[in-house]
């Protein structure tokens, strides 16, 4: 069974130690809730954590919210070994341009990028990554990505053997 976190909490375990870690980054503020998607489909994978930012009750009246939450994802962006990006209409998903720039489309880290058919600026994102990644595939569903997940987690489970 897949570990599946949820900000802002942590596990400190030997097994999600050495698990293959996905992050998923993508929009939530006037979004649906495609996290519980994603992860419902994920749950039965050995040896993988899932971090979800999105948190089933956000404290809204919290001012120490924002910087909990914010730091969380900051941590685990940089932890995981794969990148789930999805831009999700409904919001123009700023903070997961910022993101993506920052953590994902400028690194050598695996990333699994989505953008959905009504997003805004679809066409920003899909140029912003036929420059800098020209290979990088972009899907335009979330089952689309998540079957390059099946794929590529088992790429990584098949390199830890190797290592044995």
């Amino acid at each position: 069974m897949a570990l599946i976190i949820e900000a802002p909490n942590e596990l400190y375990s030997i097994e999600n130690k050495n698990n293959v870690k996905l992050f998923l980054a993508g929009g939530i503020t006037n979004c649906s809730d495609w996290q519980s998607y994603v992860t419902k489909e994920l749950s039965d994978v050995e040896h993988l954590t899932v971090y979800n930012p999105r948190r089933k009750n956000f404290p809204i009246n919290d001012p120490k919210a924002a910087e909990e939450q914010i730091t969380w994802e900051f941590i685990h962006l940089i932890d995981s070994d794969i990148l789930f990006y999805w831009f999700a209409k409904g919001s123009l998903n700023p903070i997961v341009l910022y993101e993506y720039g920052a953590h994902g489309i400028f690194t050598e880290r695996p990333i699994v990028v989505g953008v959905d058919p009504l997003y805004e600026r679809k066409q920003d994102v899909i140029i912003q990554t036929q420059l800098a990644r020209p290979k990088q595939v972009i899907h335009n569903s979330i089952q689309d990505m998540i079957d390059e997940i099946f794929y590529m987690f088992k790429e990584f489970v098949n390199n830890d053997e190797d290592d044995d």
